[in-house]
């Protein structure tokens, strides 16, 4: 392995521990050295990186000591408990779970919006939201440029948003209602083959879900504006993998043209621009499905608004952009700034 850090992984078997490795290898991240960790239940597994097989061991508070970067995906309960082990070993906790998001002197990040923010880090960096990372991606471009209003977005999230279990879950539903057995639901509330849903997350008395909660505060804090309007409705999809969002944008004072938002979207990293519309060619998860780009297209005018908004349709992988792939760009950010 190349020079670098060394790195520890916790929930090595899950579906984004498994993304991290591969995204490591594809951005080349220095390592010197790598722990992969995970629950009892999962401890003695093989994975690989770099050719090389590694076995994954058990987690414990003694798993840091000389790690320089830990990446998470445990949830929110197990980050919540190692915090205090991971930054005491001195490592930089990088975490995928909802556990500190919202905590003040904790940076949001995603690398191609606010990067500055990894500065004022005390250890602990957080994720966003998968949704939240996958709507920001198709609505920064423009906003910084001409600045948004008021978002109103309707989210097609993949099973891949709830894990491996929920991902093999869709197959077995959608084989019981080909063969046309019955299924009863063990991961998603309601059977998942030719269905959809609300997001399976608790819903408030305001009649928001956790999901829809998080997209309208993270996106606050990441752009630093507490006056954004943010309107989510999330839905689960029978997709194993690559959420969807259709997104309308009303800007404070004018849109950009439909022309000029093409080219902001080109000029953007980490968005590829699938507009066609003489062919009704425009992005699908089956095309952003292990692909590092969020795919941007339906880009037009709001028929009421057509000054003042413009309408888009954007498609990410969860697993990638929406996890992953944002973490370990974060990663690579201490060592830039």
């Amino acid at each position: 392995m190349p020079t670098g850090k060394t790195v520890a992984i916790a929930g090595a078997t899950g579906a984004v521990g498994r993304e991290f490795l591969r995204v490591m290898e594809e951005l080349q991240f220095p390592v010197k050295e790598l722990k992969l960790l995970a629950s009892k239940r999962s401890a003695g597994t093989i994975l690989e990186f770099h050719n090389t097989p590694l076995k994954v061991e058990e987690m414990t508070p003694q798993s840091f000591r000389g790690v320089e970067l830990a990446l998470f995906s445990a949830g929110s309960s197990v980050s919540k408990e190692y915090e205090k082990h991971v930054t005491g070993a001195g490592a930089i906790m990088i975490d995928n779970s909802s556990a500190f998001r919202l905590r003040e002197n904790t940076p949001l990040v995603i690398p191609e919006i606010n990067p500055e923010d990894v500065k004022h880090h005390q250890g602990v960096i957080a994720n966003p939201n998968c949704s939240t990372i996958i709507m920001l991606m198709g609505v920064y471009p423009l906003h910084r440029k001409y600045p948004v209003r008021h978002i109103v977005v309707s989210t097609y999230q993949a099973a891949s948003g709830a894990g491996w279990a929920a991902m093999e879950e869709l197959k077995e539903s959608t084989r019981a209602a080909l063969e046309g057995r019955d299924f009863t639901p063990q991961k998603m509330p309601y059977p998942y083959g030719f269905n959809l849903f609300s997001h399976n997350s608790k819903i408030d008395e305001s009649g928001y879900n956790e999901e829809e909660k998080k997209m309208i505060q993270e996106t606050r804090k990441i752009l630093h504006n507490n006056h954004i309007g943010i309107s989510p409705t999330c839905i689960r999809v029978p997709v194993l993998r690559a959420h969807a969002e259709a997104i309308h944008m009303e800007f404070q004072e004018k849109a950009p043209s439909e022309e000029e938002a093409r080219e902001l979207y080109k000029s953007f990293p980490g968005v590829k621009v699938i507009d066609d519309r003489q062919n009704n060619y425009f992005p699908m998860p089956i095309e952003a499905s292990g692909k590092f780009e969020i795919l941007v297209g339906r880009i037009r005018q709001d028929s009421f608004l057509p000054q003042k908004a413009l309408n888009i349709f954007v498609v990410g992988d969860q697993l990638l952009k929406g996890a992953a792939l944002n973490a370990v760009q974060i990663a690579r950010l201490l060592d830039e700034l």
